[in-house]
């Protein structure tokens, strides 16, 4: 009796912002890897979810939004979009029951994809029948993916399906990392990504594009982990608005991502927050480099 072929692969979840991806990957994965705001360019890292069963792993990727560059930073965003669909064995392209005709951005990224592409309509949740009917109808005639699937990532409306369709679409191939890995980022990376996701929901305007997180130290002790953390910023002014009147806005930043990472870790955390001035870090190729992104 022939046991059940391994399948393994790379699934790229790919579209315009603020159309669901994060909250899509999160729930396929069942564990809160990405960040999600309802602010526009929160993801600016490939974040790999890793899910794990007896005869499959399914390695997604959570891309940065698509969008037309504007600082070496969008470069080094749209650079981890290409990387991803490079190495994908399956496209996930997602957009939602909104969108407004404006993704030719996307589809010409897509192109020349010679693997199977599903194309995933979010918030259907809040649709008409007779709307969802439209969108089907217009991305058939526009694209011609392989696949038309509509979901809602936010209520786990037709992930069950999605989820077999990939089963089918991926090849057999041994697993890729150790059954036991959740994500290809260490856990550094999601230390600062808490504290760049409470910066995103406490701030308005400019200051979330304007920061970045570095862990500068990560202790783990029996009992507690202390972390020391610095947040960079564009300008002298920027900073005044992080630490807030008597640093109140940089506590509670603080005090909410903590708890996050207590959570996270299921561990007392101490945590050390400090902003700096960085001046136009988002066009200097060597901050870049040192903030995680590529020299591109």
């Amino acid at each position: 009796m022939s046991e059940t072929p391994h399948k393994a692969g790379f699934v790229s979840i790919v579209g315009k912002p603020n159309v669901g991806k994060s909250t899509l990957m999160n729930a396929l994965v069942g564990e809160k890897l990405s960040i999600i705001t309802s602010k526009a360019q929160t993801t600016r890292h490939r974040i790999m979810g890793i899910l794990n069963g007896d005869d499959f792993q399914i390695v997604y990727s959570d891309t940065p939004g698509i969008i037309k560059p504007q600082y070496a930073l969008h470069e080094s965003m749209m650079s981890f979009v290409r990387t991803s669909l490079e190495d994908a064995d399956v496209i996930l392209f997602m957009t939602d029951i909104y969108e407004k005709h404006d993704e030719d951005d996307v589809i010409a990224r897509l192109q020349h994809a010679q693997v199977p592409i599903l194309l995933l309509i979010n918030k259907i949740d809040q649709a008409t029948e007779e709307e969802l009917t439209e969108k089907v109808a217009y991305w058939q005639e526009k694209m011609q993916p392989t696949e038309i699937l509509p979901i809602s990532a936010l209520h786990n409306f037709g992930l069950d399906h999605l989820f077999q369709r990939l089963l089918h679409y991926l090849p057999e191939h041994p697993a890729y990392f150790p059954k036991d890995e959740l994500t290809d980022k260490p856990e550094r990376f999601f230390v600062s990504e808490m504290i760049r996701e409470k910066i995103f929901l406490n701030y308005k305007k400019e200051i979330p594009y304007s920061s970045e997180v570095v862990i500068e130290e990560f202790k783990e002790e029996e009992t507690i982990i202390r972390i020391r953390a610095e947040i960079s910023v564009e300008r002298k002014s920027q900073k005044g608005i992080i630490i807030g009147h008597k640093g109140e806005a940089l506590k509670k930043v603080g005090t909410q991502a903590r708890k996050d990472m207590e959570e996270f870790f299921q561990k007392k955390i101490f945590l050390d927050l400090y902003v700096r001035v960085n001046e136009n870090w988002r066009t200097d190729q060597k901050l870049l480099r040192r903030f995680g992104y590529s020299g591109e």
